[in-house]
């Protein structure tokens, strides 16, 4: 046991040597950054003007030539040429440009379940006319048997009378 100990020990102390070795270069290199510092600010590249002068002249920037901006008269026949093609009104869909009301989609995807239902009301006020219909006949035929009766009654009173 006392020489696994000793390896185990031996191993620590190795690592951490080799830590300390990597934190010393680590430093080191922070170190030379700090001086590069102070040169990588003199190595930064001067400003370009392009589009305009700078108002302090001792600025050590370059300052470019404009370009020239070419030739209008090109710009403005190819323009021109382009109005000269028949515009196309017909192919556009005014349907699609007209501003819609918010619930659009909602109506739209609740349409069909309202088809449904649709169809199904209209049965059902159907069957409620019929059955009120029929209904309707029965008392029509009990009132007109009824009615018959009194006028039978009636009538039969008038022969014994």
């Amino acid at each position: 046991m006392g020489m696994m100990d000793n390896n185990g020990v031996g191993k620590l102390t190795q690592e951490s040597l080799k830590r300390k070795e990597r934190l010393q270069k680590l430093r080191e290199q922070v170190q030379n950054k700090g001086g590069d510092a102070a040169e990588s600010i003199e190595k930064l590249p001067k400003p370009v003007f392009r589009s305009y002068k700078p108002q302090n002249e001792t600025t050590d920037g370059e300052i470019l030539a404009q370009e020239p901006t070419g030739n209008i008269e090109s710009a403005v026949e190819d323009q021109l040429s382009l109005l000269q093609q028949p515009m196309v009104i017909d192919e556009i869909d005014i349907t699609n440009l007209a501003p819609r009301k918010p619930d659009w989609d909602l109506k739209r995807d609740a349409s069909k379940k309202l088809e449904r239902l649709e169809r199904r009301t209209q049965k059902a006020i159907a069957e409620l006319i019929r059955e009120r219909l029929k209904l309707n006949q029965m008392e029509d035929i009990s009132q007109a048997v009824n009615v018959a009766t009194a006028h039978a009654g009636e009538s039969v009173q008038e022969d014994y009378d």
